[in-house]
């Protein structure tokens, strides 16, 4: 059973807690190697945690589970401690870790350090937790890599697969009990592959990291290992190396350093997640802590470029969720919320939304600065005449007001329009609304508050 108890930095019992933050997301507490899942509209954090700032050394006592309905606002759902589980004892390297939901049932998977991993089981995202096998899921035995930092993915078509290890990856679908293997685990190819300890491809006894995880989009597997990545048509691959999301200018002022040993693309643990139309990277970061024994997760959005690639991420202190008026333009791509649109390359390699037609929405909840702001302008490319609608929370909210928009003549591009705002207080949830005849309206680049 889950042992329900107090931990560190006045977080109190699991379920009362709850913490508020941008970047890094739960503020001082040391969450990372993070995994994001949506279940019942409602995002589910699991991660191990860094001990204490002051620790020379990794140590990571037990697992925790929280969650949030906006991505600022995070609840300690549940603690699992090691004794819980088969390892029956205090345990010092409860490493990564991941959760499922199947057939009613929610599936808690763990390290055991850098050896094997467990799972257990519960009917609630707040335990108990049971732990059905008494045993590893994965021993230490069982391939040729360490079986553990584990990633799970779910398939198109409801079916369930586990990958882990380290330098080599291992995959295997899971049976419909989710606590045993329906295969023998399948070595990974990687052409090409790259990684913190191999910048330039000769380290081949280090081709990669640890950490694997999988993700799908628009039909194409994606198998990430921190900020570093490759693509496959297929989920057993071969996977082709792509690339790394987090370049040099990724970073706003202050979070490009202190990083690690190797440099700012090491130990960015962490997991890709969809919701709400919207694709997200979270993952670790040492920056605001200063030591990568005590580290933090950040969440950034994910963009996808026309080959399929992704762009390089923002690393900041806003972080994803909340905006913030003073800082300029926001982003049209940033949204929390859409309905049935598309985000759209741009040839300076940014990014609009595109496939705007009468009744979509955007929201953006949770700007800030929002005080003696008089005027919003919007860069749009419009595509036939409309307007668009600003309301308070959602497309259904109190609409304050509504700007008109012209179709412009093929090829002019982008335009600025806009006009006055009503009183705002100092932080509202907005939500766009686009209204016109049927048929595509218009593109949107980003907006200003001024």
């Amino acid at each position: 059973m889950k042992k329900m108890n107090a931990v560190l930095s006045g977080i109190m019992v699991a379920g009362c807690a709850s913490v508020n933050a941008a970047n890094p997301i739960i503020k001082d507490q040391g969450v990372n190697d993070p995994h994001i899942r949506i279940f019942n509209n409602r995002a589910y954090l699991s991660a191990t945690h860094d001990h204490s700032i002051m620790d020379k050394r990794f140590r990571m006592d037990d697992w925790w589970l929280w969650s949030s309905d906006d991505l600022v606002n995070w609840k300690l759902e549940s603690v699992l401690d090691p004794k819980d589980t088969y390892i029956g004892k205090p345990f010092k390297q409860c490493w990564a870790t991941d959760i499922a939901y199947r057939n009613g049932k929610y599936y808690w998977y763990f390290s055991e350090g850098n050896q094997r991993a467990g799972v257990v089981v519960s009917d609630s995202p707040a335990g108990p937790w049971i732990d059905p096998l008494g045993k590893p899921l994965l021993d230490s035995d069982l391939t040729p890599t360490d079986e553990y930092d584990m990633g799970i993915l779910e398939d198109a078509n409801g079916d369930f697969y586990i990958v882990f290890g380290v330098w080599d990856y291992y995959i295997a679908k899971l049976n419909e009990d989710m606590i045993s293997l329906a295969e023998v685990p399948r070595k990974i190819e990687i052409n090409n592959p790259r990684g913190p300890y191999n910048l330039d491809g000769t380290n081949e006894k280090k081709p990669t990291d640890d950490k694997p995880f999988l993700h799908i989009y628009n039909g194409k597997y994606y198998l990430s290992w921190g900020a570093f990545y490759a693509m496959s048509d297929s989920l057993y691959g071969p996977y082709d190396y792509k690339g790394c999301i987090i370049e040099e200018d990724s970073f706003a002022e202050g979070y490009d350093a202190p990083t690690w040993p190797t440099g700012f693309r090491q130990g960015r643990h962490g997991s890709f997640f969809e919701w709400n139309n919207q694709w997200y990277y979270a993952y670790c970061d040492m920056s605001q802590t200063g030591s990568r024994y005590f580290r933090d997760t950040f969440i950034s959005y994910i963009h996808y470029k026309e080959n399929g690639e992704m762009a390089a991420i923002r690393v900041d202190g806003v972080g994803v969720g909340e905006y913030d008026a003073d800082q300029g333009r926001v982003e049209a791509e940033d949204y929390f919320a859409a309905s049935d649109i598309a985000k759209k390359e741009l040839a300076d390699g940014g990014f609009a939304v595109t496939g705007i037609g009468s009744g979509d929405y955007l929201i953006f909840p949770h700007i800030r600065g929002l005080e003696g702001k008089t005027s919003i302008e919007f860069e749009i490319a419009p595509k036939a005449d409309g307007k668009i609608e600003l309301r308070r929370d959602g497309p259904t909210g109190k609409r304050w007001v509504s700007y008109d928009f012209l179709a412009t003549k093929a090829g002019r591009g982008f335009v600025n329009v806009g006009g006055d705002l009503p009183a705002l207080r100092d932080a509202e949830s907005l939500c766009l609304v686009f209204k016109g005849e049927d048929g595509e309206l218009l593109d949107v680049d980003a907006f200003t508050f001024k």
